[in-house]
């Protein structure tokens, strides 16, 4: 049987740790200004994928 091929964007989009999938916030590279502080603040942190959502990524990345 061959290997499975994983997801090279989701790849690059989530990693895999103890606590779940993470992965980075959107509308965070350009073109700021128009964005308030607040915003931009609660957009810093990484977060963890909700778990309607992991089945997915988990099934482009087999090996992760």
């Amino acid at each position: 049987m061959p290997k499975m091929k994983t997801n090279k964007g989701a790849a690059k989009r989530f990693k895999k740790t103890a606590g779940g999938i993470k992965f980075k916030h959107a509308t965070k590279r350009h073109i700021l200004t128009k964005r308030t502080t607040k915003n931009k603040r609660q957009l810093r942190p990484n977060s963890i994928l909700p778990k309607c959502e992991v089945a997915g990524v988990v099934r482009m990345m087999p090996y992760a």
